[in-house]
């Protein structure tokens, strides 16, 4: 029988053979109801542990007790494999982000490019010739799709927000409908090159609806199609910051393939308002939101040249593995339920982008910093 304490509580009694466990059946008991481990077990049960062994024993007592036994070798490995369990999983909870309960909307825009950086590197000397590296971030795609999704839509899960998901046209693959509708299940390549991109965004949506199914998120999903404008990253592989950097370099655009293949370009301003229509409309989706307008890449290097350097210089080198042939949006669905179109064409707004861009590599070379060509497909 436990001792009293002076408020007529029992006292936990240690004795010098008596050892901690941690029962798992405990934990069995605090998972939320989708059966995922409630974020602060761990932490309190910690907590508690160490205020256990405070609490019946001195310091000088509660340091042998550990050091018994490996009893500390333990306790250290538990912790480091909460810690990894934590950062794998991400619970919400432990994030340095504090969440209010007043977010009623959950914005999961992370967008990582489809397309290979090819990244020009100069061999020793002796070699005339440059080697290029085509890098596919295949391990970053995944996490962020398929991890980065399950952590956001738990998040808009917790506090009760709607949630939108951008994908991509990527999920069309090389399409063989054209243009392409949103009911149009695409052409894949599951284990190509860029199926950690195409397939990673497939999943995410695949995510998304089961969550507004199985769960009743509120969902939106939009599919957002080739989109440019200022403040974009220099080098960032995508085919019209790569023909404006190039050219304003003086430096040949590069055009991969015969410059056949066609894309549509909508500018940023059009996109934002088609996220915040789609966003505060009733409808889940997924929508297209692209511009209509379809160019090969030799005519939007026609385009590039008009607005920089009528003398720009194209080169051409040999296509990237599973590079779609046509890309075009059917906004039909957005138009009618949304009342969204773009209104922005690339005529005028490249012009803008080309701005922000001469400012910023003009400025990046008075300052005598270095630059690294960076290419990349469409």
């Amino acid at each position: 029988m436990c001792p009293k304490n002076n408020d007529g509580t029992e006292q936990v009694a240690l004795d010098k053979d008596s050892h901690l466990k941690l029962d798992v059946n405990y934990f069995k008991n605090v998972r939320d109801e989708n059966g995922v481990l409630e974020s602060d077990t761990m932490e309190i049960y910690l907590l508690c542990l160490a205020g256990l062994l405070l609490y019946r024993f001195s310091i000088k007592d509660s340091i042998r007790y550990m050091f018994q036994e490996q009893r500390l070798l333990f306790l250290l490995v538990g912790i480091a494999i909460a810690a990894l369990i934590s950062n794998v999983v991400a619970f919400p909870s432990m994030s340095p982000l504090q969440i209010s309960e007043q977010v009623s909307g959950s914005f999961h825009i992370a967008e990582l490019t489809s397309v290979p950086r090819r990244i020009a590197y100069e061999l020793p000397s002796g070699h005339v010739n440059a080697v290029t590296l085509q890098i596919f971030d295949w391990d970053r795609d995944h996490k962020t799709n398929v991890v980065g999704t399950l952590n956001m839509l738990g998040l808009a899960k917790r506090i009760n927000a709607r949630f939108l998901l951008t994908s991509t046209s990527e999920v069309y693959g090389d399409p063989l409908e054209h243009p392409q509708v949103e009911t149009y299940w695409g052409n894949v390549n599951p284990i190509g090159v860029r199926s950690c991109y195409d397939e990673g965004k497939r999943v995410a949506e695949t995510l998304t609806m089961d969550y507004h199914r199985g769960l009743n998120i509120e969902v939106r999903i939009a599919r957002i199609f080739n989109t440019y404008g200022p403040r974009m990253c220099l080098d960032d592989g995508r085919v019209v910051s790569n023909f404006v950097a190039q050219t304003l370099r003086m430096e040949p655009m590069t055009v991969y393939g015969d410059g056949k293949q066609t894309r549509s370009f909508q500018y940023v301003s059009d996109l934002v308002d088609g996220l915040m229509r789609l966003m505060e409309g009733e409808h889940v989706g997924p929508f297209n939101l692209g511009n209509p307008g379809e160019f090969t890449m030799l005519e939007l290097a026609k385009v590039v040249q008009d607005t920089i350097d009528p003398n720009a210089k194209i080169e051409f080198r040999p296509n990237t593995e599973d590079d779609p042939h046509k890309r075009k949006p059917d906004i039909s669905r957005a138009r009618e339920l949304l009342g969204w179109q773009p209104m922005v064409p690339l005529q005028e707004g490249l012009p803008m982008m080309v701005s922000d861009f001469r400012q910023r590599i003009f400025s990046d070379l008075k300052e005598g910093g270095s630059h690294t060509s960076t290419y990349s497909s469409v």
